[in-house]
């Protein structure tokens, strides 16, 4: 199984808003074929935001609560120890621990945050992909993400 990090925006769509963008994630969790990590601080962190008014609105819109999101973050996340700080700081400290998680373990990071994703080219160095949504999977080998080729439309204008 391939480690995995996921920050809190990513385990909200996943757990409460149900985005399709999160669709192959969830089903990839489900079959066991990521080893989500995550430690004690992030996920008293989503306890804390499943307390938010406006997040409490949108567990009573989809019928749900804080406790069954709670249920599915411990029936998916593995607990591991906290990870040392990694040598790249993120602008948003709340999102240093993912970040030190991640290059602890050398993997894959989903978030949605502006600030961890500026910092793709210097955690590919650190051998963690930081990606918004799940990138595309060889032949359903969860262990082996292809990388996304940028495709360059030709220009329309000339110099």
């Amino acid at each position: 199984m391939q480690p995995l990090v996921l920050d809190t925006n990513i385990v909200l769509d996943l757990f409460i808003f149900a985005d399709v963008r999160t669709q192959a994630l969830r089903e990839h969790l489900e079959r066991r074929e990521f080893d989500w990590l995550a430690t004690h601080v992030m996920r008293d962190e989503l306890e804390r935001v499943l307390d938010y008014t406006h997040i409490q609105a949108k567990l009573a819109y989809y019928k749900l609560d804080a406790s069954s999101v709670l249920a599915s973050f411990d029936a998916y996340a593995r607990i591991v120890e906290a990870a040392p700080k990694a040598p790249v700081t993120c602008k948003d400290p709340d999102d240093q621990k993912f970040i030190d998680l991640a290059v602890a373990h050398k993997c894959m990071l989903l978030s949605k945050d502006a600030a961890v994703l500026s910092m793709a080219k210097r955690l590919a160095a650190l051998d963690v992909l930081a990606a918004a949504v799940l990138p595309a999977l060889s032949g359903g080998d969860a262990a082996k993400p292809q990388p996304q080729t940028a495709r360059r439309e030709p220009s329309a204008s000339t110099s």
